[in-house]
């Protein structure tokens, strides 16, 4: 495994936990999502990989080296794009590049084709000799990608990288990813709060929330858990023993209307309707990971959601309480 994750906790204040008793394991050109709200630990556990912050208990190890006793070697083996942007205004793309790769160790007779080949991959080579404070959001977020992965790093980790871009600069993004995975082979951690980011890029995602990992698995088998949705609308009084149809999953009854969950919605659409003597409407909805989040916290993420039962806010409501 590229990536061994054993009982990482990080404790707050003596009492709040950002992140508790964290386990898992990655493979090698595995693309493994952290998914959850603002303040749910994602982040933090995020840095415990990186060494940028020491785990209260239990640890790990990224590409073979162990982060408490190693953090050197897991700095050269990783790239890492943050939240906010840390490349430098005043410089160029290529300056910012240049500084990477001498900090990184990367041999100065490679400097020259390595810039030139990210500046390609990320379609930012005719603005290389712009400063950055001239760059888009969306600009100045892939050539964060560029300089993580200058010093060709095993493991790429990725803090809510389309965080605050536009559609379209987000799905360019998500091209990007792709094709480094693809192209390199690399693994990659990504940690996201939009549900179509996590269902799109990543082979399996881990919810987490408060600090915990509720579910792990492919986002394929986590929706097919929570099953396809048939709603009927304008059933009237007229509700046929629903107890009686083996393939229903379960059914929520509302006023004048009936949702009912089974596997296979289009397959089973005729016998749901042959059922029901009469109805208005009908409408078929397909499981989403919000879904999924929904049934293990109880709770929808939000677009925008910040620290809503995240870490901080735990700790400022357990300083008001004393």
């Amino acid at each position: 495994m590229i990536v061994e994750v054993k009982g990482l906790t990080k404790v707050y204040d003596k009492e709040v936990k950002a992140v508790d008793q964290v386990n898992f394991s990655i493979k090698e050109g595995e693309v493994f999502g952290l998914l959850g709200p603002n303040g749910a630990g994602k982040t933090t556990l995020l840095h415990m990989l990186a060494t940028i912050i020491e785990p209260t208990e239990g640890t790990a190890t990224v590409n073979g080296f162990d982060i408490l006793k190693e953090p050197g070697r897991v700095r050269g083996s990783i790239g890492i794009v943050f939240q906010d942007p840390s490349s430098d205004d005043m410089l160029t793309g290529y300056e910012n590049l240049m500084l990477h790769a001498m900090m990184f160790g990367v041999p100065r007779s490679e400097w020259g084709e390595r810039i030139n080949n990210a500046l390609k991959l990320v379609e930012l080579t005719p603005r290389a000799n712009d400063r950055v404070k001239k760059y888009s959001g969306g600009m100045r977020r892939r050539l964060e990608l560029a300089r993580g992965l200058l010093h060709e790093p095993k493991v790429l980790f990725l803090d809510e990288p389309t965080l605050g871009l536009d559609p379209q600069s987000r799905e360019r993004v998500w091209e990007y990813i792709q094709s480094l995975v693809k192209e390199k082979g690399i693994s990659v951690i990504i940690t996201t709060h939009y549900m179509e980011e996590a269902d799109h890029l990543c082979d399996r995602v881990a919810i987490i929330d408060s600090g915990r990992i509720a579910v792990m698995d492919k986002p394929s088998t986590l929706k097919h858990e929570i099953g396809e949705r048939i709603l009927l609308k304008g059933v009237g009084d007229s509700i046929p023993d629903l107890d009686a149809l083996s393939f229903i999953k379960k059914y929520e009854k509302y006023d004048d209307a009936v949702e009912l969950c089974v596997d296979d919605a289009s397959k089973r659409l005729k016998a749901v309707l042959e059922a029901f003597p009469s109805f208005e409407k009908v409408e078929i909805r397909l499981p989403t990971l919000n879904d999924v989040f929904l049934k293990y916290t109880g709770r929808e993420i939000r677009e925008g959601d910040a620290a809503e039962g995240g870490f901080m806010e735990r700790i400022m409501t357990k300083r008001k309480n004393r």
